[in-house]
């Protein structure tokens, strides 16, 4: 008799094919798409009275994918189920069990760190048990959100809009941003006064240097133009003198090996990806990519985890590769182990590249660009994460005059270490360089060569990035690696909060939702309470407690408040106040207000329905316009012809009623910030993801570039002649055999003709694009 062949359960088909060619001919790798069965959407599907007993239902559509896995499962040895090594995972492997009626003898649980042929081999050889306790952390996870989310959704259905949800981590989310807003409206600026100093040395062409007033023995605040005026005086009328010279070497540490929070935002600072982009292309980096001469490899470890921990043959591999390439002075005295913090669960390694030795760039033709960018942040951060610490020499001086300190300061690399590989993002900016300091001497005396005050005002707190709501939600305990790009994907789907640029922006409707949440739900809201439920299901996974007492606690407490609100709320409707904009109706003077309909936000006039003027959300981008010196603005149409939406920016006086103010500036190119520095006009960039570099678009200007040397898409027609020209360089070779090789001559010359006019056609569309924008913004003009 045949020996059956071994199956495996894994959850998507990039990764069977990656682990299916690794185990070979002896296994049957499958994928179930994710999860097979569910709570279901119709109804809350948990028996709260018994137990909280789900009802678990196989998923709508997934009916095919089930009736295979049942057939395979049935005619298999083993079925090894190898889901994703968390929490989420195992509780598939679980359903699959249950769902698909394996047996306990043939069921054998494995999970892979990181997907590669060592590892997943080593894996198979030691299979495990499913694990309950992570299968009931999830569940009652799972239970608890649904929970949350069917009963509280349908009053905010009844009192504020239909379509709204609430859920335990989205909704703190949104409190910590709508607070963030309340904060910034509340902030009262301070003033406060510096005083810069510009100094020289006694003998002439020794060297100047800039110092920043101190106070005396205790650091100063000046609050009014008075008190610097009248220091400015004091040490105007004394002589300056060097009174303390400080040289040190100062190290600087790289920054630790990514966890899921650090990774998401790094690629949100460093490379402008979402959360949930990051996590869609890591899974891709994880699941295995098609190497040229290697086969397909999983490139990088395990994405979601909180855990700081590399293995010792990650870290052993490390030291030999930067030994090697960089010499053995960027490797420290002792390898680098990092501790994970007391709440992370240290299920599995950090994220790390599963070879060091597929260099980013060495790859880099077999990778889309997202997943280059994104494999060589992982690749670098964990290379440097065990090189040596940076040098730097550090002078810092201070100057006495009239009894007050000014204080300077400078630090220049003596040795790269790790920064020669990686240097970690800042969410706040840059400070401005400081320049070299001449070498002084204490008691040396100075030249006062000019005294100069500047007023300042204290500013409000900044508005979150998806990046640094991440942090503050793992900081405060919110959430769990997997949670924190679902929750941003929902608040901001929800409409509860917008992007602005890269801040996250409170609407009206979050702000309702919110107070609504606070006043009446205070411990669903509520970041130490949210924290605290985070923990229990770290007991439940632990085995220390039990998942049903849990939620028998949470819901006691939840169901008395959800009466209390309903009772308090019989018969009031609360109204989301109207978002108010700048912008003005063209048709009846009012200024338009932000509407939500089926394809978003969109300026409506509030006047309806006497006026029913509405036109596509205006947002303001930085800069002016190059031609009036009015405002940038982002812009949608939508192509009459294909259906398909796109973005412009164009002048805010295009639409202009007033011809004499009317300006035809419109564009493709994204403005930024950053201004010509040699003629002074807005800089744009092209639009896209990641990083594009800003050019100046006057082409007056010496700085000016041109369009083809702009980066982003190439026109057309350069790749229509391409084509035309091969087929006239093979029709001119001479051909050995009139037969086969005619005819492949001339098919190829009717394909290239047939490639060209179809690249022709698209250039024409591009174009026909292009005018249809420019003619929807006449339209637009003119209405």
């Amino acid at each position: 008799m045949a020996t059956k062949t071994d199956l495996v359960i894994v959850e998507s088909p990039s990764k069977a094919k990656t682990i299916g060619k690794y185990l070979g001919p002896g296994y049957e790798v499958v994928a179930s798409m994710g999860h097979v069965r569910d709570l279901p959407k119709s109804k809350l599907g948990v028996d709260v009275e018994h137990g909280f007993q789900p009802d678990y239902q196989p998923i709508k559509g997934k009916e095919e994918t089930i009736t295979a896995l049942k057939k395979a499962a049935k005619k298999s040895g083993k079925v090894y189920l190898a889901t994703d090594p968390d929490r989420e995972g195992e509780a598939i492997s679980w359903h699959l069990k249950e769902l698909l009626n394996i047996p306990d003898e043939k069921t054998y649980r494995v999970t892979f760190n990181e997907i590669t042929k060592k590892v997943v081999n080593e894996s198979i050889a030691a299979p495990r048990a499913i694990d309950q306790n992570l299968v009931d952390a999830q569940q009652a996870r799972r239970i608890l959100d649904r929970i949350v989310g069917y009963e509280l959704s349908p009053l905010l259905w009844k009192k504020i809009r239909r379509g709204l949800s609430a859920g335990r981590v989205q909704s703190v989310a949104t409190r910590l941003v709508v607070e963030r807003e309340e904060e910034i409206r509340a902030f009262q600026p301070q003033e406060y006064w510096s005083i810069q100093v510009d100094l020289e040395r006694v003998r002439p062409n020794l060297g100047g240097f800039q110092a920043m007033f101190y106070g005396r023995e205790k650091k100063m605040e000046l609050h009014s133009q008075e008190e610097a005026e009248a220091i400015v005086a004091e040490v105007s009328a004394a002589p300056f003198s060097v009174s303390k010279v400080k040289r040190q070497e100062k190290l600087r540490n790289p920054a630790p090996p990514f966890t899921t929070s650090t990774l998401q935002q790094e690629a949100s600072r460093k490379l402008n990806m979402t959360p949930a982009r990051t996590m869609s292309i890591a899974q891709q980096l994880y699941e295995g990519v098609d190497i040229t001469g290697e086969g397909t490899v999983g490139l990088i470890t395990y994405m979601r985890t909180d855990s700081l921990r590399l293995s010792e043959e990650a870290i052993a591999a490390a030291k030999g590769f930067i030994e090697t390439r960089y010499g053995k002075q960027y490797y420290p005295p002792q390898a680098r182990h990092y501790k994970t913090k007391g709440s992370a669960q240290d299920a599995h390694e950090a994220i790390r590249p599963s070879d060091v030795n597929l260099v980013p760039d060495e790859i880099k033709k077999d990778l889309t660009s997202e997943q280059y960018k994104l494999y060589k942040l992982i690749w670098s951060r964990f290379l440097a994460c065990q090189m040596a610490s940076a040098v730097y020499d550090s002078v810092s001086i201070e100057t006495e005059s009239a009894g007050y300190t000014f204080r300077a300061s400078h630090s220049e690399l003596k040795f790269s270490g790790f920064t020669a590989v990686y240097e970690e993002g800042k969410d706040d900016e840059d400070e401005a360089p400081q320049s070299p300091l001449p070498d002084l001497k204490e008691g040396e005396a100075l030249d006062l060569k000019k005294a100069d005050k500047q007023q300042h005002f204290t500013q409000p707190p900044a508005r979150y990035s998806e990046a640094t709501l991440i942090r503050a939600l793992e900081e405060k305990g919110i959430g769990r690696p997997s949670t924190y790009a679902p929750t941003i994907s929902t608040i901001l789907n929800r409409e509860y909060v917008v992007k602005e640029g890269r801040a996250l922006r409170p609407t009206p409707l979050g702000e309702v939702v919110t107070g609504l949440m606070k006043d009446k739900f205070q411990d669903i809201v509520d970041p130490t309470f949210t924290a605290q439920m985070e923990e229990e299901l770290d007991k439940v996974e632990e085995g220390s407690v039990d998942w049903k007492k849990v939620l028998s606690a949470f819901y006691d407490d939840f169901e008395a408040e959800l009466h209390k609100a309903e009772q308090e709320l019989d018969g009031e409707r609360i109204k989301v106040p109207d978002e108010v904009s700048e912008e003005i109706c063209p048709q009846c003077g009012r200024n338009l207000v932000i509407k939500s309909g089926r394809f978003g936000r969109f300026l409506a006039c509030p006047g309806w329905p006497e006026c029913d003027f509405t036109m596509p959300l205006v947002v303001e981008m930085p800069g002016k316009c190059p031609k009036c010196g009015g405002r940038l603005l982002k812009r949608t149409g939508k192509s009459k012809k294909t259906g398909k939406q796109y973005t412009y920016y164009c002048c805010e006086h295009l639409s202009s009623k007033d011809e004499s103010r009317r300006c035809d500036f419109m564009t493709w190119d994204v403005p930024v910030k950053d201004n010509c520095p040699v003629c002074g006009w807005t800089m744009f960039k092209k639009s896209g993801r990641g990083f594009k570099k800003p050019f100046c678009i006057n082409e007056q200007c010496s700085n000016f570039t041109p369009e083809e040397k702009r980066g982003g898409w190439k026109k057309k027609t350069e790749e229509a002649d391409a084509p035309a020209q091969e087929g006239e360089e093979s029709a001119k070779k001479p051909a050995a055999k009139k037969s086969a090789t005619t005819k492949k001559t001339t098919k190829k010359a009717d394909s290239t003709k047939k490639s060209a006019k179809t690249t022709t056609k698209k250039t024409t569309t591009k174009k026909t694009t292009k005018t249809a924008a420019k003619k929807a913004a006449a339209e637009e003009a003119e209405a």
